[in-house]
């Protein structure tokens, strides 16, 4: 088994771990301890018929010796023997055939926590991703990370949440989102994409689907991310430089992820509930499958804001909207929108507002304002690709 095959048994193990014992914090290190020994031991010695319960045996009784450690004398000692390998009791083997991933998902997004500590606490607990890569992803100090996932913990613990205590699954898509997002488009450094994360973001999206099959909104956010994601490799040029969605080679688009997305979205638009999830898939669908920017639907588009600005209101579904309303009705009637909506305390002074009207001004014909408004949202963003995108623009209407 791969370093992947790992990683994908991590949360499950250690969900189990957590429902037996109860303690996240001692149960992730008994855990990290069996995932080591298993990556040492497995090449040599062959794979377990059952590697779930084998994890799951070798990091309980891990667990157990790290609450009988007196020394560092005994904890050596103790560990040799936790790592030797050994047949499934009938118990492990019980608690291997439960697949508590969901509701580690749900523990890691417990309401006490802030969005950021959520997001490490997901992607060390469930990703599996180190607390090292974590902070490179993010570009934040390892020490940070750390001390997220620290206080997370500690929070959880002061909660007195329970493995069994109802988790949030709203909560759940909405972290896995947030890293997404950061991942397609990061908010601050060098580089538009942190391709570690949006690829993290889709793989766990996948397992809540598995397990959540018919939630049109996990659908709905599985399908948002294939879409968007496939559009990845035609927006950059080799040299970084940002490609607009209507300048993008649409021939490096992700096919096979375009049709994913596409099946998934349609059958649940058709089965379930409508989700904001769902919505913003379908206007993702709508571009993907214009073959040129000319032949996008924008009346089709306008519709679907329309109908995402009733059911999930928020400062960049309106700008989202604004730009489809230009392409439907002419950049004056835009202008006009974004001048009442920008009042928004959460537009106020966002680099997408000026970017927003630097691009309808552009339409309008009016190059002067256009240029300074472009010039301007490059110095409110953190980003540098988008910097130099911004600036070329600007520059290009002298």
């Amino acid at each position: 088994m791969n370093d992947l095959g790992l990683r994908e048994l991590a949360p499950q193990v250690l969900g189990a771990l957590v429902r037996k014992f109860g303690d996240f914090d001692s149960c992730e290190d008994a855990v990290q301890e069996a995932l080591l020994a298993a990556s040492t031991q497995w090449p040599e010695q062959g794979e377990p018929d059952n590697p779930k319960s084998w994890l799951i045996t070798v990091a309980s009784r891990r667990r157990i010796e790290l609450l009988r450690s007196d020394t560092a004398r005994q904890r050596r000692e103790e560990t040799v023997a936790a790592m030797a390998p050994a047949e499934p009791s009938a118990e492990s083997s019980t608690v291997a055939d439960v697949d508590d991933t969901l509701t580690l998902f749900q523990l890691c997004c417990h309401p006490a926590l802030t969005e950021s500590s959520q997001v490490a606490l997901t992607l060390r607990a469930v990703g599996g991703l180190t607390t090292a890569e974590i902070a490179r992803a993010y570009l934040v100090p390892e020490a940070t990370v750390a001390q997220r996932i620290s206080r997370a913990k500690q929070k959880i613990k002061a909660a007195g949440s329970s493995f069994r205590t109802p988790g949030d699954l709203e909560t759940v898509l909405k972290v896995l989102y947030l890293i997404f997002n950061e991942g397609y488009t990061a908010s601050s450094g060098e580089s538009l994409h942190r391709i570690e994360l949006s690829t993290e973001a889709i793989r766990l999206a996948r397992q809540v689907r598995d397990r959540v099959p018919d939630d049109g909104e996990v659908t709905g956010l599985l399908a948002l991310m294939l879409l968007t994601d496939a559009r990845r490799p035609a927006r950059t040029l080799p040299d970084q430089t940002l490609v607009p969605l209507a300048d993008q080679d649409r021939t490096l688009w992700d096919t096979a992820a375009i049709a994913e997305g596409v099946a998934l979205i349609s059958s649940t638009l058709s089965t379930a509930p409508l989700g904001p999830y769902q919505v913003q898939a379908a206007i993702a669908a709508v571009h993907s499958e214009a073959k040129t920017a000319a032949d996008t639907d924008w009346p089709q588009v306008l519709a679907l804001y329309d109908v995402l600005d009733r059911i999930a209101p928020g400062p960049m579904v309106t700008l989202n909207r604004v730009v489809a309303l230009a392409m439907v009705q002419g950049p004056a009637h835009a202008l006009d929108h974004l001048t009442a909506v920008r009042s928004d305390p959460a537009l106020t002074d966002h680099h997408r507002v000026h970017a927003v009207r630097a691009h309808l001004l552009d339409l309008a014909g009016d190059q002067a304002a256009a240029r300074a408004e472009y010039e301007l949202a490059a110095r409110r963003t953190l980003s540098l690709p988008e910097q130099r995108y911004l600036r070329s623009r600007a520059a290009r209407l002298g």
